[in-house]
């Protein structure tokens, strides 16, 4: 039987991916198996018995043969009878193991036939010469082993009637291995069809959050420990949905009034943005460097020419308030706002601000130590 290492080194593509195709094919090697130690045994046996006939078949010749010989007195002769053209058809007949009488023609038969004869007594050898050969030597009784008789038999009917029979065997053994993979296909799928609905109902249930469970169900004994084990993990799904019901719950109560009000923090700005008005930007970035959460270790100053921004000077500190934030968070030393031209690629909120107010936010490469960002606003 061929096991899964096998499989896996031949590719997942070889092996039944069923449990119905992986039983099924185990019966079948099984079964396959015994037929084939059950055939061959049969096959021995029938071969034995035929070959046992043969020899019995050959001393039944031999017997009649021996009454033919004549032992009394001092020499062996052979008696002369109505069925002596039958009896001596492959008939060999030693006297002091020297051929006395032989089949005409006899040839490389007769070297054969002296094997058994040299012997003595009871002895069966076989032999081909072109076809398959039994010979046998039975002694004369009363002789005192002075005659012994050789008798010869053609043993192709006999091993012809064994292959028909074992060409048969197969056959109805091709016929019970397909008959067996059947019936367990069959039989497999019938006993996994609880197990599959089993599948079904879980699934269900745990989509739908049921409290139904497998153990109010009769089932066998396997199949009550698999529904004692699916119960269990309808179970956790079932706690899991609640704990993330609840956490949802929570995280909503908790989120809904700052959304609130970040919604209508935006719907204000978005009203504001309508009519941007002017500023004066240099007192604008001042009022903003001077704020007290502005960190100690930095040295912070805003400097530029008198401008006028083309919108208001709320909407000119939240445009510049995200650059300053990202400048307190990573400079090390200091921070200059200054306002001059330039262009280059903006922080996206600030940025969008500014769009919003026909201006733009960009970053100075060429400009160095440090990392400075330029907005620039339409004139007012």
């Amino acid at each position: 039987m061929e096991s899964d290492t096998g499989c896996r080194e031949r590719g997942p593509s070889s092996c039944p991916r069923t449990l119905r195709g992986r039983l099924s094919l185990v019966a079948l090697l099984a079964a396959a198996l015994l037929i084939l130690v059950l055939t061959v045994a049969f096959d021995s046996v029938v071969r034995h018995r035929l070959q046992h006939q043969a020899d019995d078949e050959l001393r039944t010749r031999a017997a009649a043969v021996a009454t033919t010989v004549d032992t009394r007195g001092t020499g062996v002769r052979v008696l002369e009878s109505a069925t002596d053209a039958l009896l001596d058809a492959d008939v060999w007949i030693y006297a002091d193991r020297h051929p006395l009488e032989q089949p005409p023609a006899a040839g490389r038969l007769t070297r054969v036939a002296d094997a058994p004869a040299r012997h003595g007594g009871q002895r069966c050898v076989t032999a081909t010469v072109r076809r398959p050969l039994r010979f046998c030597s039975q002694p004369v009784p009363g002789a005192e082993s002075r005659a012994t008789v050789v008798t010869s038999l053609d043993l192709s009917p006999y091993r012809s009637s064994a292959d028909t029979l074992l060409l048969g065997s197969l056959a109805l053994d091709a016929v019970m291995l397909a008959c067996t993979y059947a019936l367990t296909r069959l039989a497999v799928g019938r006993a996994l069809r609880p197990v599959r609905t089993m599948i079904d109902q879980a699934t269900q249930w745990s989509a739908v959050a049921s409290g139904e469970r497998f153990g109010s169900i009769r089932h066998p004994a396997e199949l009550a420990r698999l529904g004692g084990s699916l119960d269990a993990l309808l179970d956790r799904i079932r706690t899991l949905l609640r704990y993330e019901r609840q956490l949802t719950g929570e995280l909503s109560h908790e989120l809904r009034t700052p959304l609130s009000r970040i919604v209508a923090e935006l719907d204000t700005r978005a009203g504001g943005l309508a009519a941007p008005g002017t500023a004066e930007v240099l007192p604008a970035l001042r009022a903003l460097v001077q704020v007290p959460y502005t960190p100690s270790h930095l040295t912070i100053t805003a400097d530029g020419p008198h401008l006028m921004a083309g919108v208001g000077p709320v909407l000119l500190e939240r445009i510049v308030s995200p650059l300053l934030a990202n400048a307190y968070r990573y400079a090390v030393t200091t921070v200059t706002v200054r306002a001059h031209g330039g262009a280059g690629l903006g922080l996206p909120p600030a940025r969008r601000l500014a769009r919003s107010a026909g201006g733009e936010v960009t970053y100075d490469s060429e400009h160095a130590p440090g990392a400075p960002f330029v907005v620039s606003l339409p004139a007012g």
